[in-house]
């Protein structure tokens, strides 16, 4: 089966960056695939998706390898926008060799 779906790292990208978002929102069954909407709109697929329920919160946390950082700021924008979110924190650093 053939995908045209890449990992989140595009061509231009610095392959060494990492890039982590952690969002905070009321747990609801449709916040999880509204968080991976504006990656998929991109023909994005996160490296890494955490999530964790508790005290009526559910806390993601999305690792992108090799994202630019004015993708992942925008991203980052996009998700602070989505239904149910509350916080939305991105931090990017150089990957560990």
């Amino acid at each position: 089966m053939s995908s045209s779906a890449e990992r989140a790292s595009p061509p231009d990208a610095d392959p060494a960056a990492v890039t982590c978002f952690s969002v905070t929102g009321e747990a609801s069954p449709g916040l999880m695939p509204r968080l991976l909407e504006p990656f998929a709109k991109r023909g994005l697929v996160p490296d890494a998706f955490h999530a964790r329920a508790a005290n009526g919160r559910l806390t993601v946390e999305i690792r992108c390898d090799g994202l630019e950082p004015a993708l992942a700021a925008y991203i980052g924008r996009c998700l602070r926008q989505v239904y149910l979110v509350e916080r939305v924190l991105v931090s990017t650093e150089e990957a560990e060799a």
